[in-house]
């Protein structure tokens, strides 16, 4: 399947959930679950009263943890949400900057972008704005940002090394990158490679860990650091689209899902744009 052709689906399978208000595919710690919202919020690290700051329909139970807890913002700065689906993160992140900060959230599904908006006028959130786009060309301006988190949204992301390019573009000099996704350990079997159900659910569009952390350090950005690493729990694969559609391509079914144990892992990655160093003239 041609590229363009792929995040056409991708668009609107993620079009369809916003719509229908749930997620795609049932899991504690995936960008999909269909287990209630809340309870994946509640097992992924969100607090009861992360739950209660937003409007309803904001959280879709599409994580896979909680950057905002990590992302150390502060009142008045300006955060970048990539892949901001109905706005979840977002709106917890203006509570954080204030009413001197903003929040900008960017999504390539129009209906999510419509869906973030309509939760903003309804939770009255004057400081979070919501923008059309891609993460390979991000409708942000240059040196603009403070804070960019994402929330198991690039593995959706066929160009990985651009999205990182470009987050550190908008990124002012000292800004911090705070992602949360899902790597690969080593490399998946073919078929699931290519398994359409395992790309929409966050599976087979991981890159393998090492080579997504040197599109990340590849970008510009300094101080790398995996914070935090645990593997996909493929208990609930068995029960989600992605898992099932595997199975079907196993000859033990459902129970040889296991056989991609300590494959597939959830990250969270913290990095810096380096500040200019004073007196440096990079043309001397």
């Amino acid at each position: 399947m041609k590229d363009s052709e792929l995040k056409v689906l991708v668009k609107k399978s993620y079009g369809d959930i916003a719509k229908k208000g749930g997620s795609c595919c049932p899991s504690k710690s995936s960008c999909c679950g269909a287990a209630p919202a809340e309870d994946v919020s509640k097992s992924i690290g969100y607090t009861e009263d992360d739950l209660e700051a937003v409007p309803s329909g904001a959280n879709l139970g599409l994580g896979c943890g909680n950057p905002i807890a990590m992302a150390s913002i502060k009142e008045g700065d300006t955060v970048l949400d990539l892949g901001s689906g109905a706005g979840f993160d977002s709106f917890l992140a203006a509570g954080k900057v204030g009413p001197k900060g903003r929040v900008i959230g960017v999504d390539m599904t129009p209906e999510m972008i419509e869906k973030a908006k309509e939760n903003a006028s309804k939770g009255n959130f004057s400081n979070v704005e919501f923008r059309l786009g891609e993460l390979e060309n991000l409708p942000v301006a240059d040196d603009s940002v403070d804070v960019i988190i994402s929330n198991c949204v690039v593995n959706l992301v066929l160009d990985k090394k651009t999205a990182f390019k470009e987050a550190f573009r908008v990124l002012k000099p000292g800004g911090r990158l705070m992602v949360l996704d899902i790597v690969l350990k080593r490399a998946l079997p073919d078929f699931v490679m290519k398994s359409i159900d395992a790309y929409v659910g966050c599976i087979s569009g991981a890159a393998l860990k090492e080579i997504y952390l040197e599109a990340i350090k590849s970008a510009g950005f300094d101080d790398v650091t995996v914070i935090d690493e645990s593997i996909f729990p493929l208990d609930f694969m068995a029960e989600d689209p992605a898992g099932q559609a595997i199975a079907r391509n196993l000859e033990e079914g459902a129970e040889g899902i296991n056989k991609l144990e300590n494959l597939v892992s959830s990250i969270k990655v913290r990095a810096i744009k380096p500040k200019p160093i004073e007196g440096f003239n990079a043309l001397a």
